[in-house]
């Protein structure tokens, strides 16, 4: 399941557009992909945690049921300091996500 395109300009449609970016040791921040999809993510333990949310919710604040896909990496080789390196983490995070069952 692709989620995001792994490079702008690739014709295949998808975008990934971050909204909101808070770096640092608690970065976190949420999105949205040209599907229409939302994403969150943040950083819990060292790991990078992301959220992709069903499109068109009928509520502003997205509910469990919501997740459509999660993923999970290390921040070894992730400035979380850099809002560039911490957006492509999570636009490589969003795009090899795995559906929820």
């Amino acid at each position: 399941m692709t989620l995001a395109s792994a490079s702008p300009g690739t014709g295949s449609g998808a975008e990934f557009f971050v909204e909101d970016l808070i770096t640092g040791l608690f970065a976190s921040g949420f999105g949205r992909l040209g599907d229409g999809r939302s994403f969150s993510f943040h950083v819990h333990r060292g790991q990078l945690l992301v959220e992709v949310y069903r499109p068109r919710r009928a509520m502003p604040v997205p509910l469990p049921e919501d997740v459509v896909a999660t993923a999970s990496r290390g921040l070894a080789d992730v400035d979380v300091d850099d809002a560039r390196s911490l957006s492509a983490a999570v636009r490589d995070a969003v795009a090899t996500a795995s559906p929820v069952r």
